[in-house]
């Protein structure tokens, strides 16, 4: 079977977990990458196309070997570099590091401990990459990128500037034109490259994959990352040098700077003290003592380096810096308006607060084009800030994000409250200042009230008028809920508890419904045989790209209640949880049986033994064992159990379903009763306690006497004819003891005589609850009972159904079943809230004018009187 992304993810992440507490996660997360890399390194040997080498004992299993070995980190170091050594070419310059440090592994046990748990993580049976090629939707890559945001979230402000947001970078990406980069000699350059995550976005954009890519970075640990990146995502042509690019630059030639086609750049913001005294002047004439940015603020530094690094005419490039740069004064206003006046500056996308790692304060795309900058009428300013989702202790760009600012950007046209063009003339009259309030308008929120309304009632014709996207697609809505008074008033029709009920009724808004249903079913037509088609050997990611444009295309044409950009939303998440690892598993597996796991492992601790020096013995210790699961709690991620359930056994599973609401709604009385008889429970832990204190109150009360003489015909021969009849002679003396009984043997004997010992009368009331609560005890094991065979019965039936599918019909229920039937029900939600939308305007709309002044008024007079009523009893006056 294929790994899925999130089996990786999750066992790539507890991995850390054998290092986390003994060094900061900047620094674990070297280890981890490195293991995974011989990992990915040793299951990839060999395969056609695959460049690299593994020199015979340094193999996974090589590593493996070496678990609680003493030498541990010293073996681990001399394996590394065996493996460096005979792929010089391609890592022949990669920063290892040290599995041999005590000061961040420990020392002795500790080191040998932390180093084997690492070890172990990777030795996970379904970790084989051999079947999952790198550049095949880069399972193994998105696993790095997956790691990189976890490190650069446990990092800290200070270390969390290795890694530029995976949204943020697919951004840039797009609106640079890279899909134009179809030559192999067309070149992508990242002066502050970190871990290489922006690069390679920007390479995924390209029409050629074999597109150059030169990166450099400042740390040596964070370019190895870089470059691990790189092979990881299968491009073996990187270039990833080391050093200060602003100080000294690695990409030069004849004394000049390299010069690229797309730059992209995500510098650390507002660095301080960039500028060496033998900067200036600059070699390679980035700035000058006219144009120099601040030594104490790098931001325009690292911008005046990526304009000089793009090709004259036809170079463009996307910087991410902090909003200061658009309006900051002094020396970074000379450059501002140099760079203006020059037309480099094509687009700024304003983005939200708190995406980045390392820092807080919100940030701006700059785009730079060279191409065509003669004939620009001005800058393309995009407002992004509002659009973002919580996610931890971060803000991050969603989907319906990213592909709305993409598509801004591509239209180039207006649109209120978000983008436009901003002419040079108008950016003049502004003094150059780029602050992207001063030219996109933000949505006015601020409530407006109304003095005559709060005087004398009724709702603003001005704030029903308001809502006008409502009642452009539902015409007939207005009127069922309000009446016009024809004095620039409304009033309410329905009571306000009914609105959501009106809202529902209304046949223009059931139109609209229809019509998004019928919308979204269009959809379903255009992509089910899609869907149907796909096959092993499919790029999913591919997939996605058409299946999304095709949902965006259709609900953008229907023109009602629900954004087309939260329909995209609601499939990309959709996908990013679940689509893409069913997808990832058909594209290597095909439609085949799917897996599934009816078999749960349970921990268990055998009875204890003890030694004689008092510790425990083998069977003392924790020990698994296997155990079938339930129906419900098979596993399988292809084809989840709760369609195998709905779609064919149904009525077996209502069944159980309602014996198990009878369960729960007895052992709720049960609790009610013990909970309002706690005084009558006192002392019974347990059911068949209650159940023998009953069963002995409840039995015929002894006579005086009584057990003496049970005792006495117990002793009684019964052994020939005279005995016989001394014996039934003894028993019709005793009639009151014997009355009612059938047979006189010990058993029967035996059983009173406990009967007499254990009598203990009860009140009348405790006995009646105690029989409910028996009869409510025996009714619950019967429920149980019933309910555990049924069970175990549709299990059986469920493991031979899956048994048992066909390609066909695990194909049909995946597709319909599974994908159509979540992406279509979670659009459909979206049109259900938007009633509950409606009616929150609306309800807020009465309740601020619902009160007006002069009742107000009057109900203060009213409470004012009451107090002074009462203070007056008591004495006293105001």
């Amino acid at each position: 079977m294929a790994i899925k992304k999130s089996q990786l993810y999750s066992a790539l992440w507890e991995s850390c977990n054998a290092l986390r507490g003994s060094m900061d996660a900047s620094q674990y997360k070297d280890y981890v990458l490195i293991v995974l890399f011989i990992k990915y390194l040793s299951d990839k040997a060999g395969q056609p196309g695959f460049r690299l080498k593994v020199p015979e004992g340094c193999y996974f299993k090589d590593f493996v070997a070496l678990k609680q070995n003493a030498q541990i980190g010293e073996l681990i170091n001399q394996k590394l570099e065996a493996i460096k050594e005979m792929n010089a070419r391609q890592i022949g310059d990669l920063a290892l590091p040290n599995f041999n440090d005590p000061d961040k592994l420990g020392s002795g046990k500790t080191m040998v401990d932390t180093l084997s748990r690492l070890i172990a993580v990777f030795e996970n049976d379904a970790l084989d990459f051999s079947r999952n090629r790198a550049a095949d939707d880069d399972l193994l890559g998105d696993a790095y990128e997956y790691l990189m945001k976890n490190f650069a979230a446990e990092s800290g402000k200070s270390k969390g500037q290795f890694y530029t947001p995976a949204e943020v970078s697919r951004v840039m990406a797009k609106v640079l034109r890279i899909n134009e980069l179809d030559r192999a000699e067309q070149t992508i350059y990242d002066p502050t490259c970190g871990s290489g995550s922006l690069l390679l976005r920007a390479l995924a954009e390209a029409s050629n994959p074999r597109v150059s890519i030169c990166g450099q970075e400042k740390d040596s640990s964070t370019a190895a990352l870089a470059k691990l990146n790189m092979l990881l995502h299968g491009v073996s042509n990187a270039e990833i040098k080391v050093g200060d690019t602003l100080g000294n630059p690695q990409f030069t030639q004849y004394g000049m700077l390299s010069t690229f086609d797309v730059c992209v750049a995500n510098p650390p913001f507002s660095q301080k003290n960039w500028l060496a005294s033998d900067m200036l002047p600059d070699q390679y004439n980035r700035w000058t003592a006219n144009l120099l940015p601040p030594a104490k603020c790098g931001d325009y530094a690292f911008l005046l380096h990526l304009i000089s690094s793009m090709k004259a005419d036809v170079g463009r490039g996307a910087c991410i810096l902090p909003h200061g740069v658009l309006f900051r004064g002094n020396a970074e206003y000379d450059i501002r308006k140099d760079i203006i006046e020059k037309h480099y500056i094509k687009g700024i996308i304003g983005l939200p607060p708190n995406i980045f790692f390392g820092t807080g304060i919100p940030a701006s795309i700059i785009i730079i084009d060279k191409k065509n900058k003669d004939s620009r009428k001005g800058i393309f300013v995009i407002d992004a800030k509002d659009g973002f989702t919580k996610d931890g202790a971060k803000n991050r760009l969603r989907e319906q994000d990213i592909k709305h600012i993409v598509d801004a950007w591509d239209a180039q046209q207006t649109i209120p409250h978000y983008c436009r063009l901003v002419e040079w003339s108008e950016i003049e009259k502004n003094d150059y200042n780029l602050n992207i309030s001063r030219y996109i308008q933000p949505i006015d929120t601020e409530i407006q009230h109304d003095i005559e309304a709060h005087l004398h009632g009724g709702l603003p014709a001005t704030d029903v008028e308001n809502m006008e996207i409502f009642w452009k697609a539902c015409p007939t809505l207005k009127d069922k809920l309000f009446c016009d008074a024809n004095n620039g008033y409304y009033s309410l029709k329905p009571k306000k508890e009914e609105v959501n009920d009106v809202i529902d009724n209304d046949s223009s808004y059931k139109a609209q419904g229809e019509a998004f249903a019928k919308v979204l079913n269009g959809w379903k037509e255009d992509v089910e045989p899609k869907m149907m088609a796909i096959n092993q050997g499919v790029h999913p990611k591919e997939l996605i790209a058409d299946w999304s444009e095709s949902l965006l295309a259709k609900t953008m044409e229907h023109s009602g209640l629900v954004d087309a950009y939260d329909t995209y939303d609601v499939l990309l998440n959709y996908w990013a949880d679940t689509m893409q690892d069913d997808c990832y598993m058909i594209s290597n597996d095909g439609w085949t049986y799917p897996e599934v796991k009816a078999i749960k492992v349970k921990e268990v601790k055998e009875k204890k033994n003890k030694k004689d020096d008092g510790s425990d013995t083998e069977s003392n210790k924790s020990k698994t064992k296997e155990i079938p699961c339930m129906y419900d709690e098979i596993v399988c991620d292809l084809l989840p159990v709760n369609i195998i359930l709905d779609e064919y056994f149904s009525d077996e599973k209502h069944h159980i379903d309602i014996l198990k609401a009878k369960q729960e709604e007895t052992e709720s009385l049960i609790q009610e009763l013990t909970e309002e008889h706690e005084d009558d429970f006192n002392g019974y832990d347990k059911v068949n306690e209650l159940r023998a204190a009953y069963k002995s109150a409840t039995c015929k009360k002894p006579i005086k006497g009584e057990k003496e003489i049970l005792l006495a015909l117990a002793e009684m021969p019964n052994n020939n004819k005279n005995a016989k009849l001394a014996r039934n002679s003894f028993i019709a003396e005793h009639q009151d003891v014997f009355a009612g009984w059938e047979k006189f043997n010990k058993a029967d004997i035996n059983r009173r005589i406990g009967e007499i010992e254990n009598y203990r009368p009860l009140l009348s009331d405790t006995l009646v609850v105690f029989k409910e609560y028996l009869d409510k005890n025996d009714e619950l094991t019967s429920l149980k009972a019933q309910t555990k065979e049924l069970t175990t019965t549709l299990t059986n039936k469920v493991v031979e159904k899956y048994a048992s599918l066909t390609e066909d019909e695990i194909r049909t229920l995946v597709v319909e079943r599974k994908w159509l039937a979540t992406v279509i029900g979670g659009c459909m939600a979206l049109m259900q809230s938007v009633t509950h939308r409606i009616g929150t305007e609306v309800a807020s709309l009465v309740e601020r004018y619902e009160n007006t002044l002069p009742e107000l008024t009057k109900e203060v007079s009213e409470y004012e009187s009451e107090v002074n009523g009462y203070l007056a009893e008591m004495g006293f006056t105001l």
